[in-house]
C-alpha cells in the first residue's frame, strides 16, 4: 500500500504489531487511518483543526500515535457517524461535553484501539498469506467508511486492499466479508442502511474496474462469457471474476445482470467462448435446463466443432448443478477452472 512522505516508517502494516504500540513505538498516520477507515488527510485535518493529534512526539520529526491517541480518534469517528458536527464531536472526544447534548444521544465509549492479533499460523485457507486478524481490521475500516458515506476514504481503502493483497485475496478475505456484514446489518435493521449497502457496492464495482488491466483482445478459444441468469441482478461476484481473469490476460465478455435467455444464446453463438460463467444468487433463478442448453451449443467447422465449458457460479446452484458442469466454490477456484479450460 502506498504511504505518504510523513509516515516515516519502512515497515508494512503487517510488520507493525500492537506490541509496538504498547512499547511506545506508536503507529504512523497512514496506519492509524487504515485502522479507522478514513483517509490520512482526514486524520491530519482533525489534528490541525481540532487538536486531536498525538499527545507527544516519539522521536525525530515524525509523529507516532499511541493506543490512547487512537482511542480518541475512534471516539471521534463514532460521534461523527451519529451526525454530530465535527467540532462538537472533537470536543467530546477530547473529554468534553457537547452543548445541549441529551445523555441518550451520547455515543458509547469506543472499544480498545487494538486487539491482540491471532498467531502467525492462523492463515486464510486461500493461502494468500493475509492473516485473518488483518483482514478483519481492514473489513472494519471499510465498513466504517461506508457507514459514514465517506467516498474518498472508501475508495482509498478498497484500492489499497487490492493493491496490497491482490485482487483474489482482497475480494475473498476483505471485500466479500464486508459486503456480507453490511447486508446482515441491513436485513436486521428494517429499511435502514440500504443507502450504505448501495454506496459500498457501487464503490466496490468501481475499485474492481480501476484495479483490473484493460480487457484483453480476443484470442480463438480463449474468451469467457460472464452473465447473470434471467431474473438475477447480483453482478459484483461476476465483476470480480472478470477483473481476475483480466489480470491473467484472458479475454472476457461481461453481460451483467438478468440477461434474457435468447440474448445469452445469441452472445454465446457470436463469441464462440471457451467458457461461460452463469451466476445465480438464488435457487429460484438457477436453471439447470438453461445451463445444459448452453453447454450443448456447438460451433465451428465440421470435424472440429467445439462446445463451451459452463461454470455454474453462486449459491443459487446448490442442489441445482448439472452433471458434468463445474461449480467452483469461490473466486480463486473459478479463475483456476477457466485458466485450465483455456490452456486445454
Amino acid at each position: 500500500m502506498s504511504r505518504s512522505a510523513d509516515d516515516g516508517d519502512d515497515r508494512t502494516d503487517d510488520d507493525r504489531t500492537d506490541e509496538d504500540v504498547r512499547r511506545g513505538g506508536g503507529l504512523t498516520t497512514g496506519e492509524v487511518a487504515r485502522r479507522l477507515g478514513v483517509a490520512p488527510t482526514t486524520v491530519r485535518t482533525w489534528d490541525r483543526r481540532y487538536g486531536l493529534g498525538p499527545d507527544a512526539h516519539t522521536g525525530g520529526r515524525h509523529r507516532r500515535w499511541t493506543a490512547a491517541d487512537v482511542a480518541r480518534l475512534e471516539r471521534m469517528c463514532a460521534l461523527t457517524a451519529t451526525g454530530l458536527p465535527p467540532a462538537e464531536a472533537a470536543r467530546m472526544a477530547r473529554g468534553g461535553t457537547a452543548p445541549n447534548a441529551a445523555p441518550a444521544r451520547r455515543a458509547p465509549a469506543p472499544a480498545p484501539a487494538s486487539a491482540p492479533r491471532p498467531p502467525a499460523r492462523d492463515r486464510s485457507r486461500a493461502g494468500s498469506g493475509l492473516r485473518l486478524g488483518d483482514a478483519r481490521q481492514e473489513c472494519k475500516g471499510i465498513a466504517r467508511a461506508a457507514l459514514r458515506l465517506d467516498a474518498t476514504a472508501l475508495e482509498e481503502l478498497l484500492l489499497a486492499a487490492i493493491a496490497e493483497h491482490g485482487l483474489v485475496a482482497a475480494w475473498t478475505e476483505v471485500i466479500m466479508p464486508t459486503l456480507q456484514a453490511v447486508g446482515r446489518k441491513w436485513e436486521s435493521s428494517g429499511e435502514r442502511y440500504v443507502e450504505v449497502e448501495h454506496f459500498l457496492s457501487w464503490h466496490v464495482s468501481g475499485a474492481l474496474r480501476r484495479s483490473a488491466p484493460p480487457v484483453a483482445a480476443d484470442r480463438p478459444g480463449a474468451t469467457t462469457v460472464l452473465a447473470c441468469v434471467p431474473g438475477e441482478s447480483h453482478t459484483l461476484p461476476l465483476e470480480a471474476l472478470a477483473a481476475a481473469l483480466a489480470e491473467h490476460g484472458l479475454p472476457v465478455r461481461m453481460f451483467g445482470g438478468a440477461l434474457p435467455v435468447e440474448s445469452l444464446v445469441a452472445a454465446v453463438r457470436r463469441t464462440g467462448p471457451a467458457a461461460v460463467g452463469l451466476w445465480a444468487q438464488s435457487r429460484t433463478t438457477a436453471s439447470r435446463p438453461l445451463a445444459q442448453h448452453v453447454a450443448a451449443m456447438e460451433w465451428g467447422v465440421r470435424g472440429a466443432r467445439r462446445r463451451p465449458v459452463v461454470l455454474t457460479l453462486g449459491p443459487g446452484w446448490a442442489g441445482q448443478g448439472a452433471s458434468g458442469l463445474p461449480r467452483p466454490a469461490g473466486l480463486a477456484e473459478a479463475v483456476a477452472v477457466v485458466r485450465s479450460v483455456v490452456a486445454g
